[in-house]
């Protein structure tokens, strides 16, 4: 199937199985996950700004409250917004993935599974933050706009929650590149090498 969409869209396939050198997926997911993790670490210093104000105040930084919620909240906007070419890269790339047979990973998966799980993993995490930046936006704009601590304990522990889906469904990710060489240059010339079959023609 997926060389008949290859057939179909004309795609000129490089050595990493895809029509660009580099992996688009990969790069974007580690944007997705930095602006993230930096929104829920700045909005849980921000509620923790009174236990941590004496540290800042010993190193001699200045900081305000609204600053961390700042942060906290346009970081979470970028990573709603990344996160939509992120998963439409992830599809893109894993429609002309030409993973091995009769392998399994780590987590004892096949690579059809893995795949699934991950795409699937991509657009719960995709609704999620979308989700969250909604939450985010409703708290600061109208629910807690004068209140000094702007985020909800339950924003944060879903926050929290989120990390840690985000770590599973990374090394699925991780998965997928390391132990099944999909879209993995080096990978895909050592299996052609030792089966020259597998060369898309």
């Amino acid at each position: 199937m997926n060389s008949q969409l290859i057939d179909q869209l004309r795609l000129r396939l490089g050595a990493n199985g895809l029509p660009y050198e580099i992996p688009m997926h990969p790069q974007l997911v580690h944007l997705t996950l930095g602006l993230f993790i930096i929104a829920i670490l700045f909005d849980i210093a921000g509620v923790l700004f009174h236990i941590e104000r004496p540290i800042f105040k010993f190193l001699g930084l200045t900081a305000i409250r609204s600053s961390f919620f700042n942060v906290g909240w346009y970081n979470l906007l970028g990573a709603a917004v990344v996160t939509f070419f992120t998963v439409a890269f992830g599809f893109f790339e894993l429609l002309l993935a030409n993973p091995p047979v009769n392998e399994k990973s780590d987590w004892g998966l096949s690579p059809g599974w893995t795949m699934l799980l991950h795409g699937l993993g991509g657009l719960l995490l995709l609704g999620s933050i979308v989700a969250m930046a909604v939450w985010r936006g409703l708290q600061r704009y109208q629910w807690r706009k004068d209140a000094s601590r702007q985020v909800q304990w339950s924003y944060l522990l879903a926050g929290i929650a989120i990390l840690g889906i985000l770590y599973v469904h990374g090394t699925l990710g991780a998965h997928l590149g390391e132990q099944f060489g999909i879209h993995v240059t080096a990978a895909k010339l050592i299996r052609e090498s030792a089966n020259p079959n597998l060369i898309l023609k």
